[in-house]
């Protein structure tokens, strides 16, 4: 479902400019949950973000569900893929209303029945349809991240990229929301790539991680790794021993 070949990305220009990202190499599964995980600026974000187009100074092949994200077509790729982003509140319009956030997203697609489709997604990420008539800062944080996934959710897509979508909450909310993604991922059947620092939530989510230090991967593992502390790479051991896992 997504495939990511020899994947370089730089910022800056002239003299100032760095490469963030080395040589990345990934296969996804179709209904696969993968994490990307080490400490920050190591590269984790950019991967997703140069995967929805937001970054354009790269090198190397992107596909998401057959489709190069480099020169396929755009509305293509945003019905396949969505991104969940850290902070919901900056990712929503303050002056758009709940409703208005996630039905504009299926109108301008040109999704038919969007008033009675956007209410159904209200209520199935646990939000009343009510709700509607709300803008963002009327809600909390932890009904503002439903929201946003409500409305990466609308273009019903077969892959979501999570970046660090619960880092933002309290601990008792980030449990309810990842229990959310869960439900989510199966009764969709979705693909989910998850960066997140907390090894824990990785742990919980993925079935497979990398990890990653300096731009670069050190190791790939499996949930069942990680558990049984199959772990190769001594930058991996460290980062775990830092966590709380």
């Amino acid at each position: 479902m997504i495939k990511i070949n020899n994947l370089n990305v730089w910022f800056g220009e002239g003299q100032q400019r760095n490469q963030v990202l080395k040589s990345i190499n990934l296969n996804i599964k179709q209904g696969e949950s993968f994490g990307l995980v080490g400490e920050s600026g190591s590269g984790k974000s950019t991967i997703l973000r140069t995967a929805m187009g937001l970054v354009e100074d790269y090198s190397g092949d992107i596909q998401i569900d057959n489709t190069d994200t480099r020169t396929g077509n755009f509305k293509t790729l945003i019905r396949s893929a969505q991104m969940l982003f850290q902070d919901p509140y900056a990712s929503l319009h303050p002056r758009f209303s709940v409703g208005k956030a996630i039905s504009e997203v299926m109108k301008i697609n040109g999704i038919d029945n969007y008033q009675q489709k956007m209410i159904d997604l209200l209520k199935s990420i646990g939000l009343s349809a009510d709700h509607q008539y709300r803008y963002p800062h009327e809600l909390s944080g932890g009904q503002r991240q439903r929201v946003a996934l409500a409305r990466a959710l609308a273009l019903e897509p077969k892959v979501l990229l999570l970046d660090e979508p619960t880092s933002a909450l309290d601990a008792s909310i980030q449990a309810e929301m990842l229990n959310l993604l869960n439900q989510v991922k199966q009764s969709l059947g979705l693909t989910y790539m998850i960066v997140s620092h907390d090894i824990a939530v990785v742990s919980y989510m993925c079935d497979r991680f990398a990890v990653m230090s300096q731009g670069e991967i050190v190791e790939v593992l499996s949930r069942e790794q990680l558990r049984a502390g199959e772990i190769q790479c001594e930058y991996t051991q460290k980062l775990i021993a830092a966590s709380q896992y």
